[in-house]
């Protein structure tokens, strides 16, 4: 029998989700692993005897799926297919993925618990170390995506040295960044539990830590690299893998979050999109209890369809709000600079800080001057000139005094 010193409460906020401890008889018999038992001593509720969950590698073909499922994966492809084709003919995909960024920020943050007002995340400046906890993590997150699409740009394959350095960017300067930070887990963690952490309580329990749990990480790995080569639909492998990854459970701390930046660079990397502009957290944000039962379902049966669908169908949500919020930011952008030309403003400057309030829809005279690549003087007097074209507003009354252009911001903001 495994033995484990140490214990950690792992996974989603179970103040928002319904959570039910494992059981047990509902592995019994599952395809897609295999219980073991471990043991451990508790420091606060003393020894301990459970099972973990220890999933088999993923299959290289696609698991037999009903029509239903199939028709919601085509679906899915044809939403990213569409976002993929705006995005090819966006001036400037760079600005418009920011937003995007910010607003995945924001709600894949939530997911795990750690929640922010949009308008907060908008407003962050990401060179700047965060005093506040929460935002802190949030832009950790922002951080360590731009990190992964600068690798994958780059022309550099997904590793295991990526996928740790990624943890080691989300978790620098929160309570996570311990000696479990930028490595494989060595400690056992639970998911879901809702009374102090204790084993028992816990909804799932992913596989130990140790020799075998780095096998896995690497398999996982290895099969994200070469799925793209298998007769599997990008949308299928993407859900796999997110499965996989998640069920491993391989960091002691984000492993919800970087899943989540993997689906959007699984995409990525089989070329369904070329651009990171794609959101997908908020719509499983609004679902988190059906999303955390799919992939129980495929732990406990095998269930990959119900799964899949699930997945495929949000996916296709996902891509379709993208697609629509991009046509209209650019919309926007288009008609404020037209207002300039049509003023008696001819700096070209006036139209980088449209970009700018596009790029970050709330901003302070400090981030304008420093992103223009001008004095706060020149950047002062640009706002206060945008102000008087109805085109910048103050947002709110903070201090420093922020900026943004409304019309922007309410598309950003929709549905938030």
């Amino acid at each position: 029998m495994l033995k484990l010193g140490r214990i950690q409460l792992s996974g989603f906020n179970t103040t928002s989700a319904t959570v039910e401890t494992v059981d047990a008889a509902e592995f019994v018999g599952s395809p897609t692993g295999r219980l073991v038992p471990i043991q451990g001593n508790d420091p606060r509720y003393g020894p301990w005897q459970h099972i973990a969950f220890c999933a088999h590698p993923l299959a290289a073909d696609c698991p037999s799926l009903k029509p239903q499922t199939y028709n919601a994966i085509a679906d899915a492809r044809g939403a990213l297919g569409a976002l993929d084709s705006s995005a090819r003919q966006l001036p400037s995909p760079d600005l418009l993925s920011l937003p995007v960024l910010r607003r995945e920020a924001q709600s894949t943050s939530a997911l795990e618990g750690t929640y922010a007002p949009l308008e907060a995340v908008l407003a962050a400046d990401e060179e700047v170390e965060q005093g506040d906890a929460t935002m802190r993590e949030i832009v950790n997150y922002m951080r360590m995506a731009l990190h992964a699409y600068a690798w994958r740009r780059d022309g550099r394959p997904l590793s295991l040295n990526l996928l740790t350095e990624l943890h080691r960017l989300l978790v620098r300067g929160t309570d996570a960044d311990t000696e479990q930070a930028g490595r494989i887990r060595t400690i056992q963690v639970v998911i879901g539990g809702n009374r102090g952490g204790r084993v028992r309580d816990a909804r799932f329990v992913p596989h130990p830590p140790g020799d075998e749990l780095d096998r896995r990480v690497r398999d996982w790995v290895k099969w994200f690299d070469e799925c793209n080569h298998l007769e599997i639909d990008p949308v299928v492998a993407a859900g796999m893998a997110h499965y996989q990854l998640e069920t491993l459970h391989p960091f002691n701390d984000g492993n919800g979050r970087i899943g989540r930046l993997l689906i959007v660079l699984h995409f990525l990397y089989s070329g369904v999109l070329d651009q990171p502009i794609l959101t997908v957290s908020p719509w499983f944000e609004a679902r988190r209890a059906d999303y955390y039962n799919a992939l129980m379902g495929v732990s406990t049966s095998g269930d990959w369809d119900t799964w899949l669908q699930f997945f495929a169908t949000g996916i296709a949500a996902s891509a379709r709000q993208t697609d629509q919020q991009l046509r209209e930011l650019l919309g926007v952008q288009t008609e404020l600079k037209r207002r300039i030309r049509e003023s008696k403003m001819r700096a070209e400057t006036a139209m980088r800080l449209v970009d700018l309030a596009l790029a970050r829809p709330i901003f302070t005279t400090k981030q304008a001057a420093r992103d223009l690549g001008v004095s706060n003087a020149r950047a002062h007097k640009l706002i206060g000139q945008l102000e008087e074209l109805g085109i910048l507003r103050q947002h709110e009354t903070a201090y420093p005094r922020e900026f943004s252009a409304p019309e922007l911001l309410a598309v950003v903001l929709r549905g938030a």
